[in-house]
This record gives structure tokens, sequence and C-alpha cells, in this order.
């Protein structure tokens, strides 16, 4: 079953809060406005699941906003991927349509951006290499790696 959703994290001491907030994936601002709207003391960022084909971590901090984007082969038929290349000012790569299913797809953006909450970016980078996981699986992955696993399996409706 595919799972498609978006969450903001934020950690507060030593717990976090995890909520779902509506997202049509259309605009980069609703997932940026729905992280600031937190008003979080420490770290706070969303995790979108795209139609479980890729996903999308946004952070915003006071020197600009920060992404990961799964797949950066998603933004050859995804307005939504494009746009994350786009503020990455990565090009969308040149991949014919009819032959994306047999393109190896790569992630592209700030692979550390987690890694002052204990996420590395060598850890980040094998879970984006994890291609034959769902996108709700690598985003699980990401949240058992920093604690909120159960959480995340709440607000997302993740079983």
């Amino acid at each position: 079953m595919k799972h498609d959703f978006a969450v903001t994290v934020a950690r507060e001491g030593a717990s976090w809060q995890v909520r779902a907030f509506k997202d049509d994936y259309r605009s980069l601002d609703t997932a940026i406005t729905a992280v600031r709207n937190l008003r979080a003391e420490e770290a706070a960022f969303a995790l979108l699941s795209v139609e479980d084909d890729y996903f999308v971590i946004v952070r915003p901090t006071p020197q600009g906003v920060r992404f990961l984007l799964s797949d950066a082969t998603a933004a050859v038929e995804d307005d939504f991927a494009a746009d994350i290349l786009d503020e990455l000012d990565v090009e969308i790569p040149e991949i014919d349509p009819d032959e994306l299913e047999s393109t190896e797809p790569w992630a592209e953006g700030d692979f550390d951006i987690l890694a002052d909450l204990g996420l590395s970016e060598e850890v980040m980078s094998v879970i984006c290499d994890e291609t034959d996981w769902w996108a709700s699986e690598q985003l699980q992955r990401i949240a058992e790696e920093l604690g909120f696993e159960d959480e995340l399996a709440d607000a997302a409706g993740l079983e």
C-alpha cells in the first residue's frame, strides 16, 4: 500500500512532536510555512512522502531553506520535484521519459540536513541509496535513526 503523507517534526527537549499537515505538493511554500508555523525552539523540519515514489526533507533555517530530494529523476515528470531541483540550483536530468523505469534514481540536495540531530551524511546516503524501498520506508528508517519512529507511524498512519 502506497503512503502519501506530509508531517512536521520538531524536537522539544528529549521528545519529538510529529504532526500531519495537508500538502498538495504544488508549492514548496506549503511545507516551509508548516514548519515555520511550529515556532519551534529547537530543530524542526518537514518530511514528505510523495506518492511513495520519492521523499523530500524541508528544513527552514535562519540561513535559508535546506532540501533533500530522494530521487532527482522524479523531476523529469513531476513539477514538485522539479521545483526542488530548481531551489537547489540543479538541472533537471535529461532522461527520456520512456527510459525512466530503467534509470537508477539518485538523491540531490543537502545530505547533512539532519546531521546536527545525529543522522550523518553517510547514513543519509545509505538510506537514499535503498532504491528498493518505498519513500515511506526510507522516511521510517530516518525516523528510527533519530528516535521518533512511533510518532511518525502514528502521525502518518503507517503500520
